[in-house]
């Protein structure tokens, strides 16, 4: 399981290099035809990490609620997130991810309430949420190369 964590952070260190150069406003549009933007997808990983990790465990999380609540499945932006939480968003996702490395090793996963995600994929245990959560991080990772794509297009020589 060591390597699905290394790999989460590979991923998410790959995105916060992908997104360093864009502005607040850039990482909060929301381009047309979408109904997030960049950040919310940066926040919601956070959220899903610590919601299908340890919430599914009856355990609490490792970063505070006011942090994960905006970004909750079904949830959409509600307003300009500042350079400040972005900032804390952005620390967020490595450091919820060394915790639970280090949680991990430490064992401290005693139970796992089983769940079926709404992708029909069965969770039973947090070696299941794991390699689940490595899904979910490329699915978003997808998303906001996308979302980047439209927010901070490439200048076109000629």
């Amino acid at each position: 399981m060591q390597s699905q964590i290394e790999n989460v952070k590979r991923t998410r260190i790959f995105l916060l290099d992908l997104v360093k150069d864009l502005t607040v406003a850039e990482l909060n549009e929301v381009p047309e035809g979408f109904n997030n933007n960049i950040i919310w997808n940066l926040g919601h990983l956070v959220w899903a990490q610590q919601g299908i990790c340890y919430l599914r465990a009856g355990m609490e999380p490792k970063v505070d609620a006011s942090l994960l609540t905006p970004f909750r499945s079904g949830t959409k932006p509600e307003g300009l997130i500042d350079e400040p939480a972005i900032a804390v968003i952005k620390q967020a996702l490595l450091s919820t991810i060394d915790q639970l490395e280090q949680d991990y090793a430490a064992s401290i996963w005693q139970q796992y309430t089983a769940w079926t995600t709404r992708y029909g994929v069965e969770l039973k245990s947090i070696e299941d949420a794991l390699n689940f959560l490595l899904y979910h991080e490329g699915m978003h990772a997808g998303y906001i190369m996308a979302l980047k794509r439209i927010v901070k297009p490439a200048l076109v020589a000629g």
